[in-house]
């Protein structure tokens, strides 16, 4: 399951990686070149500025990973 974000500044970067860090289940971010943990601060820095996908599991609600995406933004 994936949706698509904006990763528009540091902040919101660190927001993804603990609200990555506090999910029950595995989060990616990917772009077309990369694939990374959304847990890592670091791999997100580099991605601030441009759009992202959110990656789950299939096996994941989708409730809950829309809910999970939707605080991301």
């Amino acid at each position: 399951m994936t949706r698509e974000i904006d990763i528009r500044s540091k902040e919101q970067a660190e927001k993804i990686s603990r609200l990555a860090s506090e999910a029950p289940y595995e989060v990616w971010v990917s772009t077309e070149t990369v694939m990374l943990d959304a847990r890592s601060l670091l791999g997100l820095l580099s991605l601030v500025g441009g759009k992202a996908h959110v990656v789950a599991e299939d096996n994941v609600n989708p409730a809950a990973f829309g809910k999970l995406v939707s605080k991301m933004e």
